[in-house]
Order: C-alpha cells, then structure tokens, then sequence
C-alpha cells in the first residue's frame, strides 16, 4: 500500500508542476503535431490501458519522447525472444482488480465482502526493447481527415442525447438533461469541436439517471472535480476516436481549483480518472446499444 500512496504523491505532484505551468499535461500528447494518429497507450496485447494508466504512460512518453504506442514488463519481452536494453529505466503504474473474500460474523452467517486490490508495477516501452517482432512497430495509415470528422459526428450522433446548436457557450444543463454547443462553423478547427463535444457528453453521464455524479455549484471543490473527470474524459474519448483533442480556452480558468484540489488531495487525479474512463465506456455502450437497433425510416 506504501507503494501506491508513493505514485499517487509523484503522479499528483507531476501534475501540479504543470500545471502551475499553465500545461495541461493530458493533452500534451499532440501537441508537437497536432493531426497526427492519437492513440491511447497499449498492453503488449493491443489492449489499450485505462483511467490513471493513461496519464502516466502519456506523460512518460512525452518526457522521453516514446514514439511507440505500447508498453511491455520485462518478462513479458523476455518470454517472446526481447531484452530491454541495459541501463533502461522501468516507469510504474497501477494494477487493480476486485476480488471476493468470504467473512463471518460473531453469528456465524458468511456474507461476501467485495475488496478492492491494487499494486504498483513496472513496464517498458518498447521503443527500450531490443529484438521484438514487427507488429510492434506497426505503420499507422493515413487518414482523410474529412472522413474522419464525417465518422466522429456519426459517432457522437448515435448516442442520442439532446444537443442543442446556437450562442456562444458550451454547456450540459442537468435539468433539461440537455447539451448546448456553439455552432461548428464558430470552432477553430474539427479538433476542438469535436474535444468540446465529448468534455459535454461526459458531463452528461453524470445526470442522476445515468452514472449519478455530484456537480456542485461553480467555485466549490466538487464542481472543480467534476471539471476534471470532464477534462480527462474528453481527452480519452478523443483518443479512443483518433483525433487530438484541444484544451478550451475558459479551461485557464479551472487551473487554479484543480491545483488547490490536488494539493489537498493527491488521490484526487486517481479518482477523476478512474470516474472519466467509466463516462467514456459508458458512452461507448450506448453508442453501441443504439448502433445494434433499427434506423427508423
């Protein structure tokens, strides 16, 4: 447990100093080319990795310069023919799973008790990795980009959540469940519309009916909170749909209550991570629930 409460220190001070910076550290992926291929970090298996993992392995890559979208632990490159090069340095992140324990009470009535299991452990790029097969260095196919703005607005329409076009900013209004974006033509680009599309729908997953988040009123800790799962969200849901995502402009605004936040609760980024990755793959089931029922005529 020491261990983890270490990376939570590290992980949440490393955010602090950028953003004291004025960076924000999950959209610094890409930044240096801003159309290139997005992608989340992935396990060794294609699997991509999930909540805090994310940010970790991001920011990892960007201050080594990773070109390489996957991540390997040394016995895993060992057990298909790979050695990580000598002198290389292993960067930590955090398995968690659940589990199941059996307990009984001064009755004598077992009940099942859900626990919650994580450690910290090590992986490697495999831009650190000497002798590894191909596919781990795979070409990344061009992209039209107006087919790829055509297949995100498909994507974000098959929710089927209210959104509403007009004004001049972007919103979710919990009791008219409903989402306003500015018009598309008022964006500098596809990339922001679609980032600022997504940061509104993950706000929307915390209506009551939904994933049921508390929001809070603008300048409490839980509205600055609630900011950040949206922030994180966006930037997943974003790479999830291969395109880069951009910070919006009033976001400058939230820098300092997401300082304070963590600087009072270090645990706090975990947390948001953990809450945004449930919004995004809870985005992602209901496109794909309204994907698998009849387009009515």
């Amino acid at each position: 447990m020491a261990r983890i409460n270490e990376l939570y220190e590290r992980i949440a001070a490393q955010i602090r100093t950028q953003l004291a910076e004025g960076v924000l550290p999950w959209h610094r992926p890409w930044a240096v080319d801003p159309d290139r291929q997005v992608s989340k970090p992935l396990r060794e298996n294609a699997v991509p990795y999930q909540g805090i993992n994310v940010l970790i392995l991001w920011g990892a890559a960007i201050e080594a310069g990773y070109a390489s979208p996957f991540w390997m632990t040394y016995r895993q490159a060992q057990s298909i023919g790979a050695q990580v090069r000598r002198g290389e340095r292993a960067t930590h992140i955090v398995f968690a799973k659940t589990a199941k324990k059996t307990e009984t009470d001064e009755f004598g009535d077992e009940s099942q008790v859900l626990l919650h299991v994580r450690r910290v452990y090590a992986v490697f790029n495999t831009d650190q990795i000497d002798g590894l097969p191909a596919k781990y260095a795979p070409e990344i196919p061009d992209v039209n980009p107006d087919e790829r703005d055509a297949r995100c607005e498909a994507w974000f329409e098959r929710l089927g959540l209210d959104v509403r076009y007009g004004g001049e900013r972007a919103y979710y209004a919990p009791g008219p469940d409903r989402i306003q974006m500015p018009l598309f033509e008022t964006f500098k680009s596809a990339h922001a519309f679609f980032g600022t599309l997504g940061h509104e729908h993950v706000h929307a997953t915390g209506a009551k009916h939904r994933l049921d988040r508390g929001f809070g009123a603008p300048g409490t800790r839980e509205y600055a909170r609630e900011e950040l799962v949206a922030e994180l969200g966006s930037a997943f849901l974003c790479a999830d749909l291969g395109i880069a995502s951009r910070p919006r402009a009033d976001h400058a605004s939230y820098i300092g209550s997401w300082l304070e936040l963590l600087e009072d609760e270090p645990r706090a980024v975990f947390d948001a991570a953990t809450q945004a990755q449930q919004a995004v793959e809870f985005l992602h089931a209901l496109h794909d629930a309204n994907t698998s029922e009849p387009v009515a005529a």
